[in-house]
């Protein structure tokens, strides 16, 4: 499956990618962490985000593949825009203020409503790596896995480090995608 140089090329990026989109769940596990967590909500928050981490993105890459379909050799370009676009906007949010953004977590709902509000963000990188024709499986279990994992770190993290570090990591991961897209461009 990945013999050639180009497969292990498409994993580094995928797996890069998926770091990226992680930095969402890290940064914001980190406010949710500075408010307190019990470690029951921090398995049952990363297990819920992992979920959505793998299910926005394949409902992407089955969007994309349909509009790849329909939009032939302009899907490049649109792709890479969602990409810039994206990234722009995960800078953008991680300078805003935070405490708008918290949702209660120790509820079923608020848990289910935080996991999805940091997965949005797979679904339109799902939709561009569903243009380029991305492995599948490799695709939702990197970002299922990194999401779960980084949400962790980010939750367990935030009971002992400042707001500030969450919020330069959603920069981060918003760089990460934006040179991603440009890159596919040139």
């Amino acid at each position: 499956m990945l013999e050639t140089s180009a497969g292990y090329g498409q994993l580094i990026t995928i797996l890069i990618m998926a770091v990226a989109l992680g930095m969402d769940a890290f940064s914001l596990g980190i406010g949710i962490g500075m408010k307190g967590i019990r470690l029951l909500h921090v398995l049952k928050i990363s297990l819920l985000i992992g979920f959505f981490h793998i299910v926005m993105p394949l409902l992407g890459m089955f969007t994309g593949q349909y509009v790849s379909s329909l939009l032939g050799q302009v899907t490049t370009y649109v792709a890479c825009g969602l990409l810039v676009l994206l990234g722009g906007h995960m800078i953008l949010n991680s300078f805003r203020g935070g405490e708008n953004r918290m949702i209660d977590h120790r509820t079923f709902l608020g848990m289910l409503l935080f996991s999805l509000s940091v997965s949005v963000d797979s679904f339109s990188v799902g939709v561009t790596l569903g243009m380029f024709q991305s492995d599948l499986i490799l695709t939702v279990l990197a970002f299922g896995l990194c999401g779960a994992g980084m949400s962790i770190l980010g939750l367990l993290l935030g009971r002992r480090v400042s707001r500030n570090l969450g919020d330069y990591g959603e920069a981060l991961g918003g760089a990460i995608l934006i040179a991603f897209g440009l890159l596919f461009i040139f």
